[in-house]
């Protein structure tokens, strides 16, 4: 099925033959009305005879988005005015030194939770900074299961978790008790279950996970922690900054922000964070079930701690592998390769991944 769309002088054929069954980690899978509205308002935004890529920052229209994509996360989390919705650059990578910078006193200490490597990531980047306090590891055993922490204390400045491990496939189910600030990067699972997140003090999602495009990271704030840490902060990196230039402290990445509000927008429009989670357990039990009646397949961690979000699975059999790899492809099936450090398979099953495309996938597997 094919569609043709006309914009001024311009012309877009989409070619739904064409489309594949992309299970990238990310970037990743978008709503394909995403893609629709992104192509339109690329050629003509909001009618101005100007693209998006054009626009200024500082114009109605583009403040308009801004505000509506910061309004539209705090419906979604169910969260009051005490947070503020920052769209920054630099990817979750920045936010590993961000964190320290206005969290961690001078003198001060953190704990982390070391589940994968992007936790491992974020620990190297706080230890240039402070003290830290790794509080529980899985590195020894692979990164194969979330560690077990019933509480974290007072002493500490702030606990820092990766809610979700997009290369080994596992997902934290119950959150810690925590003393002190609750700190979580939610890059690979953000707004895909429902969870409570005035739990939380800071939060922090590379977009390209399964919120949006990549090119924005969204940090949600509690505004009353902010400025305590006592350090010289470069400006850049000072979250007081950017909440009090409201999310416009220097030019953003305006696409990406215009792209993941209308990514939020399609989640809201279609059952809201609660809905996504019903879909996306269906997608990952179809999975997870022919993974475990199959002995050519199995996974790298343990069953607990599954993830909902990115399926990492390894075959038993390599004389299989070749014939394995070669359906997938001819099935249109895309981004199944493991992470490099880890090998195997991943099926990245993000909200706007349809289960129609998981079906394909276990039907290929049990051709083999």
């Amino acid at each position: 099925m094919s569609g043709i769309f006309c914009f001024n002088k311009f012309t877009i054929i989409l070619n739904k033959n064409m489309k594949k069954h992309n299970f990238s980690a990310g970037p990743c899978i978008l709503p394909q009305e995403v893609f629709q509205k992104s192509a339109e308002a690329i050629l003509d935004f909001n009618g101005m005879g100007l693209s998006i890529l054009e626009i200024s920052h500082r114009s109605k229209d583009f403040i308009a988005v801004m505000d509506e994509a910061r309004a539209i996360v705090k419906r979604l989390m169910n969260l009051n005015d005490d947070y503020d919705v920052l769209f920054l650059g630099g990817g979750a990578s920045l936010q590993f030194a961000m964190v320290p910078f206005n969290l961690m006193k001078e003198n001060g200490k953190a704990a982390y939770l070391d589940s994968g490597n992007w936790a491992s990531n974020a620990i190297k980047e706080a230890k240039k900074l402070g003290t830290v306090d790794v509080i529980g590891s899985s590195k020894e055993e692979n990164y194969s299961f979330i560690p077990k922490i019933e509480e974290v204390g007072a002493e500490y400045d702030y606990f820092h978790c990766t809610s979700n491990n997009t290369i080994y496939g596992t997902q934290i189910k119950d959150f810690p008790k925590a003393n002190t600030l609750m700190v979580s990067d939610m890059s690979s699972d953000i707004f895909s279950r429902v969870i409570d997140y005035s739990k939380f003090d800071l939060i922090y999602a590379g977009a390209q996970k399964n919120m949006g495009p990549a090119g924005t990271t969204l940090v949600v704030v509690k505004k009353e922690i902010l400025g305590k840490s006592g350090r010289v902060i470069p400006s850049y990196l000072d979250y007081a900054q950017h909440v009090a230039k409201e999310s416009m402290f220097n030019t953003p990445p305006v696409f990406a922000v215009y792209a993941s509000l209308l990514t939020l927008q399609w989640l809201e429009n279609n059952g809201g964070i609660a809905a996504a989670e019903e879909r996306n357990i269906a997608k990952a039990k179809l999975l997870y079930d022919e993974i475990d009646r199959n002995p050519l397949f199995e996974c790298f961690c343990v069953p607990e701690d599954r993830s909902l979000m990115n399926v990492s699975f390894k075959i038993t059999d390599e004389s299989k592998k070749e014939a394995f790899d070669n359906a997938w492809k001819a099935a249109g099936i895309n981004g199944l390769n493991g992470h490099r450090s880890l090998g195997g398979y991943r099926a990245s099953l993000y909200n706007a991944l349809p289960i129609e495309s998981v079906q394909v996938l276990v039907d290929v597997m049990k051709s083999i």
